[in-house]
């Protein structure tokens, strides 16, 4: 049957609705500027008979007789003067033109005076960077105009720069790394400390923009995201760098949140992760976050060196594998899991060869999660055992093909003891709390475009895929729902993304055997 076309209404009724709200709009706009000066005048009537009305309620009464008295003889006289009818119109219309006129004060034009010094030290200060004495026409000299090199600017509220974009001369080495970091140290102290700067350099029109970033939201609890199986929400970064959005809940309110999405998977090119911190910078806040991602899909080992129980919450649950806090288990973890690694890849192979579709048991994926593994490299040596590291060589270098995924995290003081394997195969990087240029540099392999602060929250850091750019993270609040100073929210978030326990073998057997013995019991009674 060939299909009937659809009604011309419904075919290109968006377009003509289009058209007829922009016609509106239009109309509207030239009646409003047609009907101004009725609009000035009417409003000026308006005021006045207010203003009528408040002084005669504010006349005492024992004076209302002779003010009415008055009014009328104002009357009489205006009425037998020649053409006094016609004044008296003319005169009240200019009154009430006078009144209903626009009384809101125009927007200062160009910078006050304290913005205007602001400004200018901001140039004085930037002059021995970007002048030279064989320059002949320099743009920035001492006590030259500051209007040349500072094409567009904007204030916030407190009087401190908000955006500025910088014209600099084409002769200064903005290619180079540290002539770039001169000046955004110097940008960042003249601008105001304390909050962090964008800077966009445009090596092609010899101009910097800088722009003051707004703090990335810190009350994202934890939650179910909406990503596809191999996608795990590391946190959430600026708007401008990434083109997602993730609808989240908040208590009774909806928004959307633009997501540093890490993706693993036989198709991932950053199949593992390496996250580093200081103490307290939300680096156990991040694992658990993607313990409970990874539980909607696959199968989670855990091993904690800091032996502080942050992931008991996680222990005796449906796809926990196991949580290994002691050198012993967590030898013993990782030996099978590297075993688990190559059987998945013998499994997969033989597969491939026979030509059928790899086996299921090969299909769901496996996450080797380590918080500080450095804290065994001193006891495995003290008792002359081998380094838990040196057992991730296989998953990490074999783990993509086998669905196995490795995430590493460590303290910036145990860096040395991180193995070249971890090093080598983690492409995926996260840096969280303060850290310095270098240190951030040294991990993501690229320095971030803003300045770093002094002072962050807990999960606020860095993040980089790949080869990607680097984005600013903040990690949603995922603590230990154990932990007794976890408010409630955060704890009640937690606990309900965690699996059911998990019912071991021999207490199903107990169970069952229970259960032979009542319905015995039963038939015999």
């Amino acid at each position: 049957m060939a299909r009937r076309p659809l009604p011309r209404i419904l075919s290109n009724g968006t377009a003509q609705l289009a058209r007829s709200r922009e016609l509106a709009r239009t109309a509207a706009d030239s009646a409003t500027d047609v009907l101004h000066p009725l609009i000035t005048i009417t409003r000026g009537l308006r005021r006045l008979a207010s203003a009528g009305r408040r002084r005669w309620a504010d006349t005492p009464k024992d004076k209302r007789g002779p003010l009415l008295f008055l009014l009328a003889s104002v009357v009489l006289v205006v009425a037998l003067v020649p053409y006094g009818p016609l004044l008296a119109v003319i005169v009240l219309m200019a009154a009430a033109a006078w009144h209903g006129r626009d009384r809101t004060a125009p927007a200062p034009e160009g910078p006050d005076e304290s913005q205007t010094q602001r400004l200018q030290s901001l140039y004085e200060a930037l002059v021995p960077y970007f002048s030279t004495a064989e320059d002949p026409a320099p743009l920035f000299a001492h006590g030259g105009d500051w209007e040349q090199a500072f094409p567009a600017y904007e204030f916030d509220g407190e009087g401190r720069i908000a955006h500025l974009v910088v014209r600099y001369p084409a002769y200064f080495t903005d290619g180079e790394a540290d002539s770039r970091a001169r000046i955004e140290q110097l940008l960042t102290a003249k601008s105001g400390r304390g909050r962090e700067y964008h800077f966009m350099w445009d090596e092609e029109g010899n101009q910097l923009t800088v722009g003051v970033l707004a703090p990335l939201p810190t009350d994202i609890a934890a939650q179910r995201f909406v990503t596809a199986p191999g996608e795990t929400v590391l946190g959430f970064t600026d708007p401008t760098q990434v083109h997602r959005t993730l609808p989240l809940t908040h208590g009774a309110e909806q928004r959307d949140v633009p997501p540093v999405v890490w993706r693993t998977g036989v198709r991932s090119t950053e199949p593992n992760l390496l996250v580093m911190g200081q103490p307290g910078s939300g680096t156990s806040t991040l694992l658990r976050s993607i313990a409970l991602q990874a539980l909607q899909y696959g199968d989670v080992l855990i091993v904690e060196g800091g032996g502080t129980g942050e992931y008991a919450c996680l222990t005796g649950r449906d796809g926990v594998l196991a949580v290994e806090c002691g050198l012993a288990g967590a030898l013993a973890s990782l030996e099978w899991a590297a075993s688990e690694t190559e059987r998945r890849l013998i499994a997969a192979n033989r597969a491939r060869q026979s030509g059928h579709p790899a086996p299921d048991d090969t299909r769901r994926p496996l996450w080797i999660i380590l918080d500080r593994p450095s804290a065994f490299a001193h006891v495995a040596a003290a008792d002359g055992h081998k380094d838990p590291q040196s057992l991730l060589q296989v998953p990490l270098r074999h783990g993509r093909a086998a669905n196995v995924t490795v995430v590493v995290a460590d303290q910036f003081d145990s860096a040395d003891t991180i193995g070249d394997a971890v090093r080598q195969h983690t492409r995926a990087r996260v840096v969280l709390g303060p850290a310095t240029t270098q240190q951030l540099e040294a991990v993501l392999g690229a320095p971030p475009h803003t300045t770093p602060i002094a002072q962050m929250p807990p999960g606020r850091g860095y993040a980089r895929l790949g080869s990607g750019p680097v984005h600013r993270l903040q990690v949603p609040a995922t603590p230990d729902p154990y932990d007794d100073a976890t408010n409630d929210a955060d704890r009640q978030a937690v606990l309900a993304l965690l699996p059911p326990h998990t019912t071991p073998a021999d207490a199903a057997e107990t169970v069952a055997t229970e259960a032979v013995v009542e319905a015995a019991v039963v038939e015999t009674s």
